[in-house]
């Protein structure tokens, strides 16, 4: 297969065609839930902060994998998504943006499993094309809501299988009692993969009313790298300096006064629900007997910055940002109680879940199935893992960027601005607060990454920026003064 044809494979060309049948076990029931703007260390057991509670996440992870280093390879919604529903990296399917159309004839993974005999169930944010929320193809069952939808009841409401519904309650439940609803009524022969998609916890957050003021009490640690001295002294870019006094900043965030700490309590709040609605999902397969032999997947559909760096929000290629958290469950395909560390990326979703039902992923992709990691079969794993955002206009506050992380290293290169890049040592480093750009010692490591780069947007397709129509106005105010030490938390000005 020549290159072009591997590009575009899976994005729609061979829509019609059939799987080949692996030499896998027999095909697995397969749920996947996605949340939103999940950052990778807000999950009890590592103690993001120490008082936040996920008891069904913690036993998630007991019970099954825990994927330490789980990435995405764009942090923003849509593109993430699209990359978990076909595989391949943003440049590719093309969805660049949280207000790119879908292009005809994208293929969706699920519609392979339809051909293969399964019954398939979308519940919640589809957040793509951000126009419509009609079904999509590929699922049989279909329950969503426009663009981000509210996590209280709205006027809007639900499209359930292309009728408008009334939203009866908060959203994290409601969709739960969708899914379940559907999964109940399933034949216990029928196979089936259900996508539970959480609106949760995507800003604004709303807890559900019994989880209101759960965390009021709690002491917030800031992050090490929020102070502007950390910012300014530690050769970050000018365009992260800049960005602090920004929508996307500590010293100016969202245009407000808002408070990070009292803004980290209610997202806290805001998860609350997910990890109970995670609980249910397991009691139910429990009642069906299909608890140890369904794979069960956990992750976030992109990062999210309280304060680091001294910026909130995503779309950076830092580790806040492109970091998720990622668990699976399936005791009888690979056991219990294991940590990967290897690099795993949405990427990885799509051949994973064709694997686990018995199918081979088709050729061209750029993700891998994870189930050999899952067994402690890691022998040949990616050691590069390439990441992208593109700029957009009405949110002009992050440039577009490139980045390539190893298990070492981050090489981050901007486009369009006469700023500096940034290397980090993550091995030295972990809060990336040190940047090594111009340092003599590194030069070949920046080097050899910048090439490598090069190489794999060059392989995949990825030398082009895609250029649209603008979308709304921009937003580019800041505050008028710079921020004094009294803005910041005694702790951080020491």
């Amino acid at each position: 297969m020549d290159r072009r044809a591997a590009i575009l494979t899976g994005l729609g060309l061979a829509a019609g065609a059939r799987l080949a049948r692996s030499a896998a076990s027999r095909p697995r029931n397969v749920i996947f839930i996605l949340t939103d703007d999940h950052r990778y260390d807000a999950m009890g057991f590592l103690r993001g902060q120490k008082w936040l509670q996920t008891p069904h996440m913690d036993a998630m992870a007991r019970e099954g994998v825990h994927f330490k280093n789980a990435f995405v390879t764009t942090a923003l919604c849509s593109p993430s998504r699209a990359t978990i529903l076909t595989g391949v990296y943003a440049h590719r399917h093309k969805i660049v943006d949280n207000n790119t159309p879908i292009p005809p004839g994208t293929t969706f993974f699920p519609q392979y499993l339809q051909k293969a005999g399964y019954k398939t169930g979308f519940f919640g944010k589809w957040h793509m094309g951000n126009v419509r929320d009609d079904p999509q193809p590929g699922f049989d069952r279909w329950v969503s809501f426009l663009g981000q939808g509210t996590y209280l009841p709205s006027k809007n409401g639900l499209n359930v299988d292309g009728k408008r519904v009334p939203q009866k309650g908060y959203i994290t439940d409601e969709l739960t009692d969708y899914a379940l609803d559907w999964l109940k009524q399933l034949r216990r022969d029928q196979p089936y993969f259900l996508y539970l998609s959480h609106k949760a916890v995507h800003s604004e957050f709303i807890p559900a009313e019994r989880h209101k003021g759960r965390y009021a009490k709690e002491i917030f640690e800031y992050p090490a790298t929020m102070a502007a001295g950390d910012t300014m002294a530690r050769g970050r870019p000018m365009w992260v300096q800049n960005q602090r006094n920004s929508w996307h900043g500590v010293d100016f965030p969202y245009h407000s006064d808002l408070d990070i700490a009292e803004y980290y309590k209610r997202y806290a709040e805001t998860l609350l629900a997910v990890d109970e609605s995670l609980g249910r999902v397991m009691e139910v397969l429990r009642e069906r007997g299909e608890l140890d032999s369904t794979l069960v997947i956990y992750m976030g559909d992109n990062g999210f910055a309280f304060g680091e760096h001294g910026l909130i929000d995503k779309r950076t290629a830092y580790e806040e940002s492109m970091r998720v958290p990622m668990l699976a469950r399936c005791p009888e395909l690979f056991g219990r109680g294991k940590t990967v560390e290897a690099m795993v990326a949405n990427l990885d979703i799509m051949p994973t879940v064709l694997d686990a039902a018995g199918l081979t992923p088709p050729q061209g992709l750029d993700g891998a199935s994870l189930l050999p990691l899952m067994r402690g079969e890691g022998s040949g794993w990616r050691k590069e893992l390439l990441y992208e955002y593109y700029w957009e206009r009405n949110f002009p506050h992050t440039p577009t960027i490139h980045a390539l992380r190893t298990d070492r290293y981050k090489y981050i290169r901007v486009h369009g601005l006469w700023d500096i890049d940034e290397l980090y040592d993550l091995q030295s480093d972990p809060l990336e607060s040190n940047n090594l750009i111009f340092s003599k010692e590194h030069a070949p490591v920046v080097r050899s990454m910048n090439q490598r780069l090069f190489e794999i947007l060059e392989q995949t397709g990825g030398m082009q920026i895609p250029l649209y129509p603008d979308r709304g106005g921009q937003s580019n105010l800041r505050r008028k003064t710079g921020p004094k030490a009294a803005d910041f938390p005694p702790e951080l000005t020491r």
